[in-house]
């Protein structure tokens, strides 16, 4: 697999994670689409346009998924014995990759997968696979948009966990090796993942 990373590199990446703002500025949506959106889907949406992708593949990551929505339905389930059809709708897996398709005109569709044991160097794995399986020119025509997105725990949650990470998102757009990126990180965690990536973008545009 190392040979297979070797062959891959990242071309543009964008990021945004809570400080400053509290929600992700997507008011390049209409107001009507962006009114039920959570954060997640947010965060997906707002780095993958700042990515400015071309219409390529969309492989989704997140550890933990809608899990606000989530707990709300299992709320609803519980309390009212029911559950409506566009509440469930909104908390699928791949809402975010399809919801950011939807707002972006993206058509060359997307897959959405959760890491086992949170181990994002299996994200990268996969990422790497479907860019040289594209079998693309060593450009953006042949990319693969790899997004990531997780919410904080919601306080309901958080005595289950020792994790007290806060809402993260970013967005890089991988190509076959030769396109004037840099070579793509290998990390276990998508914080380092995307410290490492920052770096190496840094180190490609200081003089040498």
């Amino acid at each position: 697999m190392n040979g297979m990373l070797c062959r891959v590199e990242a071309l543009r990446y964008s990021a945004w994670q809570s400080g400053a703002e509290t929600e992700p500025d997507i008011s390049f949506t209409g107001a009507l689409f962006r009114r039920r959106l959570s954060l997640v889907s947010r965060m997906t949406i707002k780095v993958i346009h700042d990515l400015d992708p071309p219409d390529a593949p969309i492989l989704f990551a997140s550890c933990r998924g809608e899990v606000s929505r989530q707990f709300g339905i299992n709320r609803m389930l519980i309390g009212e014995g029911e559950l409506l059809p566009a509440v469930f709708s909104l908390s699928v897996f791949n809402a975010p990759p399809a919801l950011a398709s939807m707002a972006l005109n993206l058509r060359a569709g997307y897959t959405a997968i959760c890491p086992a044991d949170r181990r994002f160097s299996a994200v990268i794995e996969t990422a790497a696979a479907a860019v040289i399986a594209r079998g693309g020119a060593a450009d953006s025509a042949g990319a693969v948009i790899l997004a990531y997105a997780d919410e904080g725990l919601i306080p309901e949650y958080a005595p289950l966990s020792a994790e007290s990470e806060t809402p993260l998102a970013f967005a890089a757009l991988l190509a076959v090796s030769g396109a004037g990126g840099v070579p793509l990180p290998f990390r276990e965690s998508p914080r380092a993942f995307l410290e490492a990536l920052q770096t190496e973008f840094a180190a490609a545009k200081t003089p040498s």
